[in-house]
């Protein structure tokens, strides 16, 4: 689509294109900001983000969280005029640090609680520094603003800027920040300030996958190691090539913590994968299909123990799930995604009275399986509960939801012979109309 109107506007012609712009450019800011930035000379748009930067500094008025998205926004034009006026990398990494220099006078204006504006330093700004930084042929002074801007993070936004040395700096400048940051640590007694240059020297070890580096930090910075910081110390050995030593970091994790156990999981999966020891790798994806059954995590077992094994697996997860007389919905829709679908069938219908109508995200999808699949009885049961859902909460929005599963389970009744120990649908109709009739807007959309 997109490729087609481009096509289409070049046909226009530059004059048509620029009659658009222009008028457009009057009834939007953000338009006519494109048009000022794209007729610029590269000096005048370096000119306009100065003076752009040093107006926001100024302004007195406070963002509130209403406003954060385009003041965003505003802040990201702010960074396209620099783009656009930068030829020398060096010259970007100065007006980044203006910006960046900038983080206090302008987050302490705002309401970010939702991240927004955040987010230009963290992400669009870093993105920004990081190429030019890549470019620039001076690592020294790329490391020496990194260093600098690092130190005064009060927002916690800057870190980002170390979090990325690793792809615009060789590895003797990372070794030489980490050695200044150690000092400082050593003679640091501010415990935040101390914990924050830590915290720096664990991202720059890690980028350089010096893993023993890694470990001591962490242990310097921590009295006794969390359940995290085992999964952490594992990970970056890991990366650096060191298979073995970050199993055996895993292994001091004691077996009943589960705190994280995802995460160690997936760590494991991947330390026996590079370890070539498909038996202890068959036991791990077995314990995560067990826990959480999907075709996905099935063909991962099956990977390894070989497809010749489907039928045994299947058969075997297929009688836990039915022995098992808690409801799982994931287990619910596992049973239809692998064909077996009378015991999806049965295992809804049992469980019923476990339905949480609330969670309709789950359910919805559940329902239209079951339908598709004729299984009436357990889609009227799933729609049921979706209905009934919406009645309690009384959430008026969500009425024309409520309105169409009612109109389904009208539909599915007539299809319906074996109610079971259900009410036919004429009763269960009473019985929903006596304890909402006073939901007036339902039943008269309904009707």
């Amino acid at each position: 689509m997109d490729d087609k109107r481009k096509k289409k506007l070049i046909e226009l012609g530059a004059e048509s294109l620029a009659n658009a712009l222009v008028e457009l450019a009057v009834w939007s800011d953000t338009a006519g900001d494109l048009v000022e930035r794209m007729i610029a000379a590269p000096e005048e748009n370096i000119k306009r983000f100065k003076k752009k930067l040093s107006s926001i500094k100024r302004s007195q008025h406070f963002i509130d969280w209403r406003e954060s998205s385009g003041f965003a926004n505003e802040l990201r034009a702010l960074l396209e005029d620099l783009k656009a006026g930068v030829s020398e990398p060096s010259v970007g990494i100065e007006l980044i640090s203006l910006f960046y220099k900038s983080d206090r006078i302008i987050l302490n204006r705002c309401d970010d609680s939702n991240g927004n504006i955040g987010d230009v330093f963290r992400i669009d700004a870093q993105i920004l520094f990081t190429e030019y930084a890549s470019l620039c042929e001076d690592k020294e002074k790329v490391a020496s603003v990194i260093f600098k801007l690092s130190q005064n993070d009060d927002y916690g936004v800057r870190d980002t800027l170390i979090d990325c040395a690793g792809k615009c700096l060789p590895e003797a400048n990372i070794r030489s920040m980490i050695a200044k940051l150690q000092k400082m640590v050593k003679r640091e007694e501010d415990g935040y300030e101390k914990r924050h240059n830590l915290i720096l020297i664990e991202s720059l070890a890690r980028q350089i996958k010096d893993a023993e580096l890694f470990k001591q930090t962490r242990i310097a910075s921590q009295e006794k190691l969390s359940t995290a910081a085992h999964i952490d110390i594992s990970r970056v050995y890991l990366e650096s090539g060191d298979a073995q030593t970050a199993l055996l970091w895993l292994k001091k994790i004691p077996e009943n913590k589960k705190y994280q156990s995802y995460e160690k999981n997936q760590l494991l999966i991947n330390i026996y994968t590079e370890l070539g020891d498909d038996k202890e790798l068959a036991e791990i994806l077995y314990k995560e299909f067990s826990s959480y059954r999907s075709i996905e995590t099935l063909q991962e077992l099956l990977n390894t123990i070989g497809d010749d094994k489907k039928d045994k697996v299947i058969s075997e997860e297929v009688a836990a799930i039915i022995a098992d007389n808690r409801l799982s919905l994931v287990d619910a829709e596992f049973l239809i995604s692998i064909g077996k679908i009378d015991e999806a069938d049965k295992y809804i219908v049992k469980r019923s009275d476990q339905l949480n109508g609330n969670l309709y995200t789950s359910l919805l999808p559940l329902a239209k399986a079951m339908e598709s699949k004729k299984c009436d009885l357990a889609a009227s049961i799933i729609y049921r509960s979706l209905l009934n859902s919406i009645l309690k909460r009384g959430y008026t929005k969500s009425y024309p939801h409520g309105i169409r599963y009612l109109k389904k389970l009208d539909k599915l009744a007539a299809l319906i012979s074996d109610w079971k120990n259900y009410d036919e649908h004429e009763k269960f109709k009473e019985n929903i109309y006596n304890n909402h009739s006073r939901k007036r807007s339902f039943w008269s959309k309904y009707k």
